[in-house]
């Protein structure tokens, strides 16, 4: 029974909402201010809200029609029966209220933006994938994961610490979101083919397997600029260490650039490896600068 409520969650994938908070963090230790409680409910609002997206996604999925017994993707819980859709809804709703939850304790620690992104947070993750004009069925969820999972984190794990608003953390918050982008692109790329059927324009669907093969390529490049970028800032130049997550980035990119359908399965992983990694160096760059 836990094990199928793990597999709901999509732990790969949420290493999207782990990253941003951890380099946020560092850059307040950075700045010594670090504040343990804001730290936590930042991180708990985070992986609440993606939890949460998660459990909605594979809710709606089931029922619009894009989780079939064809699907090339892991296991989706509703979809395969190993939870009920009832359990499904119930468990969704227990995640938001928990982000919610963490979004009042960050408000009352730093202020009403705090209530502001909660509130966003957990609509859009119910617009995520609820009903056929959702973001997902739009094509347009790509942009939103890469400002939530990206600067909103990033700079606001920072300012619940701090309660200072610093520019250079809105650049380093594109790196883990560009990443974070990635993981969708490599999961619309894998699933085109149903997505197609069930009517559900992703960008993938929308401009063909190519687009996203040259906008994950995109996202993972991009990511290996940030760092510059944030070191010509503030003259910290060992967060460039992220920078070396080129390498095996190559690997994956080129990977992605030759296999279709289930043989991308892998590097959705491998994904979040990349990510994982970017945020390791990050942070280490910054304990040592």
């Amino acid at each position: 029974m836990i094990a199928n409520w793990i597999l709901a969650a999509r732990p790969k994938t949420l290493l999207a909402g782990f990253a941003p908070v951890a380099i946020g963090t560092a850059i307040a230790i950075r700045d010594e201010q670090f504040h343990f409680l804001a730290m936590a409910g930042a991180l708990l609002c985070a992986i609440s809200v993606q939890i949460g997206t998660n459990f909605c996604n594979d809710y709606c999925d089931f029922f619009q029609g894009a989780d079939t017994d064809e699907r090339k993707g892991p296991t989706r819980a509703v979809q395969s029966g190993l939870i009920s859709p009832r359990a499904m809804l119930v468990a969704t709703i227990l995640m938001f209220a928990i982000t919610a939850l963490s979004a009042y304790f960050l408000y009352m620690r730093a202020g009403w933006i705090f209530l502001v992104l909660g509130a966003f947070s957990i609509l859009f993750g119910v617009l995520y994938t609820a009903g056929r004009y959702s973001l997902a069925y739009l094509g347009i969820a790509d942009p939103f994961v890469l400002f939530f999972f990206g600067p909103v984190a990033v700079a606001g794990t920072h300012y619940v610490q701090t309660l200072q608003f610093d520019w250079s953390t809105v650049i380093a918050g594109l790196g883990p979101g560009l990443v974070a982008t990635g993981l969708l692109v490599v999961n619309n790329l894998r699933d085109i083919d149903e997505d197609r059927v069930a009517n559900k324009r992703t960008l993938a669907v929308r401009f063909g397997a190519a687009f996203s093969r040259y906008q994950y390529t995109v996202c993972i490049v991009g990511a290996t600029i940030v760092p510059l970028v944030f070191a010509w800032m503030t003259g910290n130049t060992w967060p460039m260490l992220a920078s070396l997550v080129v390498i095996p980035g190559l690997f994956v990119m080129s990977k992605v650039w030759r296999h279709d359908g289930l043989e991308l399965r892998p590097y959705l992983g491998m994904t979040a490896g990349l990510l994982l990694l970017y945020t390791v160096l990050f942070c280490v760059g910054l304990s040592i600068g």
